[in-house]
């Protein structure tokens, strides 16, 4: 009988645990270990509890966006260091107008209230970092699903305004300076005659200095530091550093081990190196 009592005890405890909102760190942990209805799930409660709150409708719109580039196989690295596969007009799948509409509504869900928000406060912190978060997925959505790359510049423009802003009120906000440092890496990887028509804020087009910036929020971040280790390891790749994008996956996979995608990336670089392991 006292068994049945402390284990019924246990269950109450858990239940009501569980039914605590989670946190935003809740939320990213499950994001970057790719369990997407998890994301979901929490993303939901978490909303609930917070209605005004602009960030969880940003880290939506980046689920959704992620759960198709997944599924399409656009985040596969075969794909990523390809410039003509990313390029390339022909969809080789077709992506689900279902989540399209969902991606788009979160777009919008989170502008509206972030302009809520900045119209109390113009410099307020989470409005300003969910605009640039909503912003760069709309990007990547139009660059990679929809292969529109150049439409899509306008829409990176307005991520690095908006990382730009909150920057000026904020230094030390490291995650802007993943938009910042990709902004900068991205202009300038253009070829000289797109990028003389280019202009983004206080952006030179120093690939250099977007890799510091990366790797600043690769140390100091919060929500974007595995992020921001996922870009440099796709930098690596591309300009054949495959030894120190190996680091960075291991770093990955051990922090995420439940990310299939991670260890996936990692046992082909391990074999293309000629390695079973890397420590």
């Amino acid at each position: 009988m006292l068994r049945l009592i402390v284990m019924a005890a246990a269950l109450s405890v858990r239940a009501i645990a569980g039914s605590d909102p989670p946190t935003l760190d809740d939320v990213v942990q499950h994001l970057y270990d790719f369990d997407f209805p998890s994301t979901f799930e929490l993303l939901d409660r978490y909303i609930t509890a917070h209605p005004r709150d602009p960030l969880p409708y940003a880290f939506r719109s980046s689920a959704y966006l992620f759960s198709e580039l997944d599924r399409l196989g656009i985040l596969e690295s075969e794909f990523l260091i390809d410039d003509n596969r990313i390029v390339e007009k022909k969809n080789t799948q077709t992506p689900d107008a279902n989540i399209r509409t969902r991606f788009l509504q979160a777009l919008q869900d989170t502008g509206t209230r972030a302009d809520a928000a900045l119209k109390t406060n113009p410099v307020d912190r989470d409005a300003l970092f969910a605009l640039s978060i909503s912003q760069g997925v709309a990007t990547d959505y139009m660059a990679f699903v929809e292969k529109r790359q150049i439409s899509s510049l306008s829409a990176a423009r307005r991520s690095n305004d908006y990382a730009q802003r909150l920057l000026r009120v904020d230094p030390h906000f490291y995650d802007a300076y993943m938009t910042a440092g990709l902004s900068e890496y991205m202009i300038g990887s253009l070829p000289f005659f797109i990028r003389w028509f280019i202009h983004f804020d206080n952006v030179s087009g120093s690939k250099e200095r977007g890799k510091q910036n990366l790797e600043l929020v690769s140390r100091e971040g919060h929500y974007f530091r595995a992020f921001a280790k996922i870009l440099l390891g796709i930098i690596c790749l591309r300009e054949k550093r495959p030894r120190e994008a190996q680091k960075l996956l291991v770093d990955l996979t051990h922090q995420y081990p439940s990310n299939p995608l991670f260890q996936k990336e990692l046992t082909k670089l391990n074999n293309k190196l000629g390695a079973t392991a890397a420590n």
